[in-house]
């Protein structure tokens, strides 16, 4: 693994936890809408990520010299898709709701603030993560530069 693939790793995690947080922030912003086009109230939206490599075992025998002899490459986090949450809507009582059923009951989106809040602090501290080793990786390149010209 080169200086650029421990750079490039980090990089892909950035990217994936900002789409993640902009997807928690759709959520929250959609949270008492009870109609979208297609009519039905919002579903919550979820980030699915994927590794760069194929599994773990290809990677560690990548590393070990194990399997066909060459390092497996890793290409760090991607988002393999945005899927819908399928749980099911609230029913809310909201007689005088223009989206009430007739027994006064609206379908609200199955979003959970206390959730979202969640998540949201959870991909923070991911994309902090990632900005904490890539500084690492700067500060190692630094000293090795250092160490060029003593």
């Amino acid at each position: 693994m080169g200086f650029m693939d421990s750079l490039s790793i980090s990089g892909s995690g950035m990217t994936a936890e900002r789409l993640r947080m902009d997807v928690i922030a759709d959520n929250l912003a959609n949270v008492n809408t009870t109609r979208t086009p297609n009519g039905s109230p919002y579903r919550r939206q979820q980030v699915l990520f994927s590794s760069g490599t194929n599994s773990f075992q290809d990677t560690l025998a990548g590393f070990s010299g194990g399997g066909d002899g060459t390092p497996a490459t890793t290409k760090g986090v991607q988002v393999q898709a945005i899927i819908p949450d399928q749980s099911p809507f609230k029913r809310v009582y909201q007689p005088g709701h223009p989206d009430a059923d007739a027994q006064g009951y609206v379908n609200m989106p199955n979003v959970d603030t206390v959730t979202e809040m969640v998540d949201m602090m959870s991909a923070s501290r991911a994309y902090e993560a990632n900005v904490t080793a890539v500084q690492s990786i700067k500060g190692m390149a630094e000293k090795a530069i250092d160490i060029g010209r003593a």
